[in-house]
C-alpha cells in the first residue's frame, strides 16, 4: 500500500546486497586523520580534492532533485542522504576515477536507507502494481530510473518529474487527432 507521496508502507526487504552498490577501490588503503589519503596512501592534492568535491555535490544536487520532485525531500531524508555522500566520499578518494558512478550509486544508496526507513522509492509511475524503480546501469555513467518490470527508462537521475501514480502512457491516437 502507498501512500500519498509515493512510499510503499508494505516493501519487503529484498533489494539488499544488489551486486555492484559497493563495487569499486581495494579496501585496506590507510586513511589520515580526515580521511584525505588516497589508495596508493599519499596525500590528496587540494586540487584532486576539490574534483572530488564537486563530483559529489554535482551527485548530492541530482539525487536531492527527485527526492524533491517526488516530494520526499523531508529534513530525515536530506540527513541520510548527507550520510551517503559522506560514505561515497570515502570511496571517491580511493577510486578517483570512479567520479561517472556516484550519481547512480547514490540514488542505490538512498534506495536502500529509504526501504529500511520508509518503503521503495521511488514508485513506478508506469505501472499498477507498486514497485521501485531501478538505476541502471547499477555501476556507470549515465544512471537512469528504470521500470524493470517493462524494461522502459523513466528518467535520467536527477530528471525525475512528479507524474500521476500508475498512469499508463497514452497510445497513440490512430485517427491522428
Amino acid at each position: 500500500m502507498s501512500d500519498e507521496l509515493g512510499w510503499d508502507a508494505d516493501a519487503d526487504a529484498d533489494a539488499d546486497g544488489e551486486p555492484g552498490r559497493g563495487a569499486g577501490p581495494a579496501q585496506g588503503a590507510r586513511l589520515g586523520q580526515d580521511g584525505r589519503l588516497g589508495q596508493d596512501g599519499r596525500e590528496l592534492s587540494p586540487a584532486e580534492n576539490q574534483a572530488i568535491e564537486a563530483v559529489l555535490h554535482g551527485a548530492r544536487a541530482l539525487v536531492l532533485a527527485d527526492l524533491a520532485a517526488v516530494g520526499v525531500a523531508a529534513p530525515g531524508v536530506v540527513s541520510m542522504l548527507e550520510d551517503a555522500v559522506s560514505e561515497r566520499r570515502w570511496w571517491l578518494r580511493q577510486w578517483p576515477e570512479g567520479g561517472p558512478h556516484i550519481a547512480g550509486l547514490l540514488a542505490q544508496d538512498m534506495q536502500d536507507a529509504l526501504l529500511e526507513t520508509r518503503g521503495r522509492w521511488p514508485l513506478c509511475p508506469l505501472c499498477a502494481e507498486p514497485h521501485a524503480l531501478a538505476v541502471e546501469p547499477e555501476l556507470g555513467p549515465d544512471p537512469h530510473w528504470v521500470c524493470e518490470a517493462r524494461r522502459e527508462a523513466v528518467a535520467a537521475v536527477g530528471s525525475l518529474r512528479l507524474l500521476p501514480p500508475h498512469a499508463p502512457p497514452q497510445p497513440p491516437d490512430p485517427l491522428g487527432g
